[in-house]
């Protein structure tokens, strides 16, 4: 435990921001698996759009804030509208049907 008053103030600031920063990896977490559900059980494109909006202004002011690096937000965007794209996951079976 920290001893002076400088460090006991420090101590707590980084744990306000670590929670913080906790809190808003949560939810983008949480954002991205309900986009991957909708895109599995094939809901509406415009509900999805928006929900990818939604997922890239959060992953932006994330990495601008250094809560992500710039490059993991565009990482994990552009995995996100990859598999918007694609359509879900397909099994084995199904790419065999559509060919």
């Amino acid at each position: 435990m920290p001893i002076k008053q400088q460090s006991k103030k420090s101590l707590r600031q980084s744990i306000k921001r670590a929670s913080r920063n906790m809190k808003v990896r949560d939810d983008i977490k949480t954002l991205l698996k309900k986009i991957h559900k909708a895109i599995d059980k094939k809901e509406a494109k415009d509900k999805i759009e928006t929900m990818l909006k939604e997922a890239q202004k959060k992953l932006d002011k994330a990495a601008q804030k250094k809560i992500f690096k710039k490059n993991t937000a565009a990482r994990k965007l552009s995995r996100l509208v990859k598999y918007y794209i694609k359509g879900g996951h397909t099994t084995k079976k199904e790419e065999k049907k559509v060919e």
